[in-house]
């Protein structure tokens, strides 16, 4: 359904901030607090000015009984200038990110599916799952560290696990990239890293 596909919000200095929805999007043009930017020429419209654009051939439009509109694939936000402050969620899509698909003791780079992650304080220990103290491992380190400190188990970490800090690319590049968004966000945001 074309009102839950994806829409690009910039803040007001034309940053990208957020993935919205289009019926989102639609809710902050009605009320004002978000203009669209048309994909062709950049120009910025308000939901009246919108609703006169024409819609063009197999480009995506919503229908009323009155009216056709293009669906906004771009939105700026009228007021809000900052870029949120978000924690990166503790997961392990965002754990492989992190060390890059990589055993974090011996620096192979096996498969997705031969990767474990440890706990640097075993949970025996009473280490937690955190990202302060959980790393990935290939299989065979797992086994040879099992339930010990690395020191223990005459190990080393290649460096020390870290909560990453957040960016807006994270938000962004977990949807479908739309051609109309490349003129607002670099190809530096789809190469998603996460950082110290």
């Amino acid at each position: 359904m074309v009102l839950n596909e994806p829409t690009l919000v910039l803040n007001k200095h034309w940053m990208p901030i957020d993935v919205t929805t289009v019926m989102n999007a639609l809710s902050k043009l009605v009320e004002g607090s978000a203009r669209v930017i048309h994909p062709d020429d950049c120009s910025v419209h308000s939901f009246e000015s919108w609703a006169e654009v024409k819609v063009d051939p197999g480009r995506p439009c919503i229908r009323t009984a009155t009216l056709e509109l293009p669906v906004p694939e771009v939105i700026l936000l009228a007021t809000y200038g900052d870029v949120p402050d978000r924690g990166v969620t503790f997961s392990r899509r965002n754990l492989y990110r992190r060390d890059k698909h990589a055993c974090q003791y011996c620096g192979v780079k096996p498969k997705v599916e031969d990767l474990t992650i440890d706990h640097v304080v075993p949970r025996a220990r009473g280490g937690g799952s955190t990202w302060e103290n959980c790393v990935l491992a290939c299989w065979p380190c797992n086994a040879r560290k099992a339930d010990r400190l690395p020191s223990e188990a005459g190990m080393a970490l290649r460096k020390k696990p870290f909560r990453p800090s957040w960016s807006p690319k994270m938000v962004i590049a977990r949807v479908p990239f739309k051609a109309n968004w490349s003129r607002f966000v670099s190809d530096a945001y789809w190469n998603v890293e996460l950082k110290e």
